[in-house]
C-alpha cells in the first residue's frame, strides 16, 4: 500500500515539476523576453522588410531638386540556399558562373544566416519575369528599395549621394542591415537621421520546407514603416544654375549667402557632376571614374568647402577694419607709394605694386579701390608694431580676424569644410624661433603669406560687412516638413569684434570699386554694387621645385549697399585678375537674383562669360609639363 503511494507520490512530483518547467519556459519566452527578441539568428523566421521612402528634397521656392523611384535588388540567405542546377539560375540572372561564385562567397563571408544583396538594381524589364520564377530557388527572393531621382541636374556638391552601408556597419548597426543604402556626402549625409525614415518589419513563421506558415507571434513583433523628412534647402536652384553655368570651362568654387539669415544662396563647384552618375547600375562604373584620384577635373572636389586659397587682395578689408578697431589709421591717414612697398634690409624685398598712384599721399578709401600693396602693408606693419613684440601684436591681428569666422570650420551643416588659416604669433615663433618682425611676413597685408581662406570662409566674411559687424552661421537647410529650422547655432547672431563705426567707411570704399575702382567695368545700372576684386599668386611645388602657376581670380562683394539681399564670394582658378573673370561673374550673378533677368547692356558680358573656358590653361599647367618646373626654391 505504503509502495503505490509512494509511485503516486512521485507520480505527482513529476507531474508537477514538468508543468513548472513548461510555464518557466513560456514565460521565459513570452514575458521576459517577450517583444524585446529578436529571431533574426532563427532559420525558422522569415523576416520581410518595409523601406518608407526617403525625404523629398525642394530648393528655397518649393522646386523639387530630389525625389524618389523604386529599384529591385536579389537577395540571398546562404543557409536557406539548395541549388540543384547552377547553370539554370545563372541564365535567369543573366550571369557567368564564376560571378555567382563569387557573390555566394561574399554572402557567406559576411554571414550565412542573414540576408545580404546578391544582385543590385535589377532592370525593370527584368524584375517582372524574375518574380514569377525565382520562388523556386530557395534563398532568393527579390527586395524592393527606394533609390534617389534627380530632375535637375545641379547642386550634386550640396545634396551628395545615397550608397550601400559598408559590411561592419551593417553587422553592428540596429539600423542598418546589408545591402541598405544611407546617405553618403552632402545633405544626404548631414541629414541622414531625417530623411531615412524608419523601416517596418514583419515577421513570419516557417517549415522545413521554406514555406511560409503564419505570421510570427501573431504579428506581435511587427512594425509599420515611417517616411522620412521633407526638407526644403536655402538653395535658390535658378541662381544656382545660372553660377554653374558661368564657370562651365572654368574651376573654382562660388558662394552666395542672404545676409540678413546666413542662408546659403549658391554653392557652386566646378568641375562637377549630374548627381544622376550616381545611381542605378551604372554607378559602380561612374563612381570609379568620379572619384578617381588621378582624374585632372577632381569632380567630387567641393572647392567651395574644402579648397583653401591665399584670399588676395580682399584680405586687404580685413586689415583696415583691425587697423581702425586698434586706432593705428584713421580714415584721414596717407601712405604713399612708389611703385610698391620696400621692406627688410635686402634689396630684393621689394612687393610691387600696380594702383597706379607714384609719390602721392593715399588715404582708406582709395587704398581699397585702387587695391594699394603699399597702404596695406604699412598698415599691417602698425598693426604688428603697437605692442611690445610682434606675436603679441599678431595674436590680436589673429584674433579679431578670426571673430569674422577666418581660420575655422564657421559650424555649417555640411559634412565637408577646411579651416584655412589664420596664423597666430606662436605660428611664427615655432618657424623663427622668436627672431622676427612684422616684414617677415609682410605678404599677410594683402591676403598672400600664410593666410589661406575658403569660399564660404570669404562670403560668410564679406556678409559680416554687409551687416556692419555680425553674421549668421551659414546654413544650407531652410525648413524640415515645411517647418522653420529652429536651431540656436542658425538663428542667433555672431557678433565680431570690430566696433559698428568702422564698418561705414569700408563699405564707402567698397561701393567705390565699383564705381571708379578696379571693378568699374561691372558695374549694374540701378544697383549698388560693394566688392573688392583680388589676383591671388598660385604657386605649387613638383620635384622640390617652387613653380609659378598663372595667378587665380577672386572677387567677393554684396548688394545692394543698403539693406544687401546677397553677399558672394567668387574664385576662378588661373583667371588671372579679378576684375577680368571674377568680377563680371559676380555682377551678373548679382543683376540676376536682384533683377531676375540680364539687361540688353550686359548681354554681351553675360556671353562672354559663359563661353570663355580656361580649359587650354589648365592643360598646360598640369604638373607632367617640365617647362614651368624653372627655379628653385
Amino acid at each position: 500500500m505504503k509502495t503505490n503511494n509512494a509511485k503516486k507520490n512521485l507520480l505527482y512530483l513529476l507531474i508537477s515539476l514538468t508543468g513548472v518547467i513548461f510555464i518557466g519556459k513560456l514565460f521565459q519566452l513570452q514575458i521576459l523576453r517577450g517583444v524585446d527578441f529578436d529571431p533574426v539568428h532563427n532559420a525558422s523566421i522569415k523576416i520581410e522588410y518595409d523601406y518608407p521612402e526617403r525625404g523629398y528634397i525642394y530648393d528655397r521656392n518649393g522646386r523639387l531638386l530630389v525625389a524618389n523611384q523604386v529599384s529591385y535588388d536579389v537577395m540571398v540567405q546562404p543557409n536557406q540556399v539548395k541549388l540543384s542546377d547552377t547553370v539554370e539560375f545563372c541564365k535567369l540572372l543573366k550571369i557567368e558562373k564564376e560571378d555567382f561564385i563569387t557573390r555566394f562567397k561574399k554572402a557567406e563571408n559576411y554571414a550565412s544566416y542573414l540576408t545580404s544583396v546578391f544582385l543590385k538594381q535589377l532592370a525593370k524589364e527584368d524584375f517582372a519575369y524574375l518574380q514569377e520564377k525565382l520562388h523556386k530557388y530557395n534563398g532568393f527572393y527579390i527586395q524592393k528599395r527606394i533609390i534617389r531621382d534627380y530632375p535637375v541636374n545641379a547642386a550634386a556638391n550640396v545634396l551628395g549621394y545615397i550608397g550601400e552601408v559598408n559590411e561592419e556597419k551593417a553587422r553592428n548597426s540596429n539600423d542598418y542591415e546589408q545591402g541598405e543604402l544611407e546617405g553618403k556626402e552632402g545633405v544626404e549625409r548631414e541629414y541622414e537621421a531625417l530623411l531615412k525614415g524608419k523601416k517596418g518589419k514583419k515577421y513570419f513563421n516557417r517549415n522545413r520546407f521554406n514555406k511560409v506558415t503564419g505570421s510570427f507571434k501573431n504579428g506581435l513583433m511587427d512594425s509599420l514603416s515611417e517616411g522620412g523628412k521633407d526638407l526644403t534647402l536655402t538653395i535658390d536652384i535658378e541662381l544656382q544654375l545660372y553660377a554653374q553655368q558661368l564657370m562651365n570651362g572654368k574651376r573654382g568654387g562660388i558662394v552666395a549667402i542672404e545676409p540678413s539669415t546666413g542662408e546659403i544662396l549658391a554653392l557652386v563647384t566646378s568641375p562637377s557632376y549630374d548627381p544622376n552618375m550616381l545611381v542605378g547600375r551604372d554607378r559602380s562604373k561612374n563612381s570609379i571614374f568620379l572619384m578617381d584620384p588621378n582624374n585632372p577635373e577632381k569632380p567630387t572636389y567641393d572647392r567651395a568647402l574644402l579648397a583653401a586659397y591665399p584670399p588676395g587682395s580682399p584680405f586687404k578689408m580685413m586689415n583696415a577694419l583691425i587697423a581702425l578697431q586698434e586706432n593705428v589709421i584713421n580714415t584721414e591717414t596717407t601712405f604713399r607709394c612708389y611703385g610698391g612697398y620696400r621692406y627688410g634690409s635686402k634689396s630684393h624685398n621689394f612687393m610691387r605694386c600696380h594702383c597706379g598712384i607714384y609719390d602721392s599721399p593715399i588715404a582708406l578709401k582709395t587704398g581699397i579701390a585702387k587695391s594699394c600693396n603699399s597702404y596695406f602693408s604699412n598698415t599691417y606693419k602698425r598693426i604688428i608694431e603697437k605692442k611690445r613684440k610682434p606675436s603679441q601684436g599678431l595674436d590680436t591681428w589673429n584674433k579679431h580676424a578670426t571673430s569674422f569666422g577666418l581660420g575655422s570650420y564657421l559650424g555649417y551643416d555640411l559634412p565637408s569644410g577646411a579651416p584655412g588659416l589664420i596664423p597666430d604669433g606662436k605660428y611664427y615663433d615655432d618657424i623663427y624661433k622668436y627672431r622676427w618682425t612684422a616684414s617677415t611676413n609682410i605678404s599677410n597685408a594683402i591676403g598672400q603669406g600664410e593666410v589661406l581662406t575658403t569660399p564660404i570662409q570669404l562670403a560668410n566674411f564679406t556678409a559680416a560687412i554687409a551687416n556692419r559687424g555680425y553674421f549668421y552661421t551659414p546654413h544650407i537647410v531652410k525648413k524640415i516638413d515645411l517647418k522653420p529650422i529652429k536651431n540656436p547655432e542658425f538663428i542667433n547672431k555672431k557678433q565680431t569684434t570690430i566696433n559698428t563705426e568702422y564698418f561705414e567707411p569700408v563699405v564707402e570704399a567698397m561701393h567705390e570699386v565699383f564705381k571708379t575702382g578696379t571693378g568699374r567695368w561691372s558695374q549694374v545700372n540701378g544697383i549698388e554694387i560693394c566688392g573688392k576684386t583680388g589676383t591671388s599668386e598660385n604657386f605649387v611645388r613638383v620635384n622640390g621645385y617652387k613653380q609659378q602657376l598663372a595667378d587665380h581670380s577672386i572677387l567677393v562683394a554684396f548688394a545692394p549697399k543698403n539693406n544687401p539681399k546677397i553677399a558672394l564670394a567668387v574664385f576662378v582658378e588661373n583667371g588671372g585678375f579679378g576684375s577680368t573673370i571674377a568680377a563680371p561673374i559676380t555682377s551678373l550673378m548679382i543683376e540676376k537674383y536682384l533683377n531676375g533677368y540680364i539687361s540688353e547692356e550686359n548681354k554681351l558680358r553675360e556671353t562672354n562669360m559663359l563661353n570663355l573656358s580656361l580649359q587650354d590653361i589648365y592643360n598646360y599647367y598640369r604638373p607632367k609639363n617640365k617647362e614651368i618646373a624653372s627655379r628653385k626654391e
